[in-house]
């Protein structure tokens, strides 16, 4: 007999249905012929996706999409936990290969986004450019390591042979954010996408293109997706003229 958590999901439910607890059974799949995917993406993404949630929905008014966010390598370390999901999106193909046995099907890379610094309204420390991050005293966060953003904060200090002793490391790149907007962090590096979620709460410091790095946007179908043609529906979809339009209007760039 099979062994997974999609099996155990199943056998768990007809159990259910034949003792005659049907309300309790019919949360464990498709309620009245609509089909629920849940989604677990990278933070930078949680603004598009109410977007692209309600027009995927608009267009195929039998499945409705629930998101979890959070950072990639959090979402992606869920899967390891058998949590309820059906799609994987993150900021880095890194952390979908480390996911990659839990996933199936084809991978789509469905935006782009690149790294700025973020700042106080008005930039009150002067912060100038890269090199500014380095000054005595100047309060600096950064992502985790094991996060994208972290280790994409990492990649430009190294290309600009720069040595920033940062203040403090966050599990996710909005928690940078959530630093500078507190006044908790004199400046801090998050995607240019942040930024503009961030309203007039935080200001931002340019970083040039030959110093910046490339952010890779991918998505993936969940093995144990308990619907995965439908889940890779809505992959696929993440790339149609309807779904780039939509992220192109958030600031992500999205590929040719």
């Amino acid at each position: 007999m099979p062994d997974s958590p999609r099996w155990r999901r199943i056998v768990a439910c007809a159990v259910l249905s034949l003792v005659g607890l049907g309300a309790v059974a019919a949360g464990c799949g498709e309620t009245s012929g609509r089909t629920t995917l849940t989604v677990l993406a990278a933070s930078s993404t949680q603004e598009v996706l109410r977007e692209l949630g309600a027009a995927y929905g608009h267009e195929r008014r039998h499945v409705a999409v629930r998101f979890e966010s959070g950072g990639s390598q959090e979402m992606a370390e869920r899967l390891s936990e058998h949590g309820p999901a059906d799609v994987l999106l993150t900021a880095d193909e890194a952390t979908m290969n480390r996911a990659d046995r839990y996933l199936t099907g084809r991978r789509r890379v469905v935006a782009h986004n690149s790294m700025t610094i973020a700042v106080g309204p008005g930039n009150p420390r002067r912060v100038r450019d890269l090199r500014d991050l380095t000054r005595p005293g100047l309060r600096v966060a950064v992502a985790a390591a094991a996060n994208p953003a972290g280790t994409y904060a990492r990649q430009i200090f190294a290309g600009a042979g720069l040595t920033v002793r940062w203040s403090s490391e966050e599990i996710s790149v909005r928690a940078v954010l959530d630093r500078v907007r507190t006044g908790e962090a004199d400046a801090g590096l998050v995607y240019i996408t942040d930024l503009r979620s961030a309203g007039a709460a935080a200001s931002s410091v340019p970083i040039p293109a030959l110093e910046n790095v490339t952010a890779t946007y991918a998505a993936a179908v969940v093995e144990d997706s308990d619907d995965e043609e439908e889940a890779a529906s809505f992959v696929a979809w993440l790339t149609s003229p309807t779904a780039r339009a939509l992220l192109t209007k958030y600031g992500f760039v999205t590929p040719s």
